[in-house]
């Protein structure tokens, strides 16, 4: 039975997806979906707006509304599962963006030998998912600290060694600076600057003039992110190969 009390709205217009808020929220009531802040239960809100203060845009409100009551056990259970493991397929939306965290685990290792390594099929070098920057979650652990790789969505498709020669330990970030708007775009990236802080930017280009425009994006993020990274711009050729 709901009950008239206080919960948080969240402004899906305002949100900038840094997930600032989800990770301020203890009960894991507020949790990123496609690249937005979602209450994924009214049950695990505890309505005490723990997440207003640390949100950037004013995205996240208190309003007093019928909803259903806390429930403080099922908000602390729900709490203590990985934020892939969702109860509510409704209300987490599509299952395909769900962030997750593609590198081997430190036991797994390659026994092959040099023959056999050989004749082995191509390996995929992603670490992460999803790789739209609309998408990420700038809050993922493997963000933190990493060299991250912003390339042109029109590059793996370009170079046939993407994976071996810019995926290796990097995670992946791509965009399209023509076909996208350029000011969620430069939102996004400045959060994810600010709360993942990594350690370097390589910013992959295709060699036509419109997609230097991405290179401007990354440069404006750091800006307005108020932090220097280092950044190296690497340009693809149409048909194959990088410019030095």
């Amino acid at each position: 039975m709901k009950i008239e009390r206080t919960i948080v709205r969240i402004d899906a217009e305002k949100c900038n997806g840094c997930g600032v808020c989800a990770d301020a929220c203890a009960e894991g009531a507020i949790r990123m979906v496609e690249g937005k802040a979602r209450l994924v239960s009214e049950a695990y809100c505890d309505g005490l707006g723990a997440c207003l203060g640390p949100c950037p845009v004013g995205a996240i409100t208190l309003e007093t509304r019928l909803a259903d009551p806390f429930d403080a056990e099922a908000a602390e259970s729900h709490a203590a599962r990985p934020e892939t493991e969702c109860e509510e397929p409704l209300a987490c939306g599509c299952p395909g963006s769900m962030s997750r965290d593609l590198r081997p685990s430190q036991d797994s290792c390659c026994c092959s030998g040099e023959d056999e390594a050989a004749s082995a099929p191509a390996v995929s070098r992603l670490t992460n998912w999803p790789v739209q920057l609309a998408l990420v979650p700038p809050a993922a652990p493997y963000l933190h600290g990493a060299d991250l790789l912003l390339a042109a969505d029109c590059a793996p498709v370009a170079l046939p060694d993407f994976h071996e020669r810019f995926l290796k330990n990097a995670p992946l970030i791509i965009a399209c600076p023509k076909l996208d708007d350029n000011e969620p775009q430069m939102e996004k990236l400045a959060a994810i600057l600010r709360i993942a802080r990594p350690a370097s930017l390589t910013v992959l280009r295709m060699e036509v003039p419109c997609c230097g425009g991405l290179v401007g994006v990354a440069e404006e993020a750091m800006r307005r992110a108020g932090t220097e990274v280092p950044l190296r711009v690497c340009v693809a050729k149409i048909g194959g190969g990088v410019q030095s």
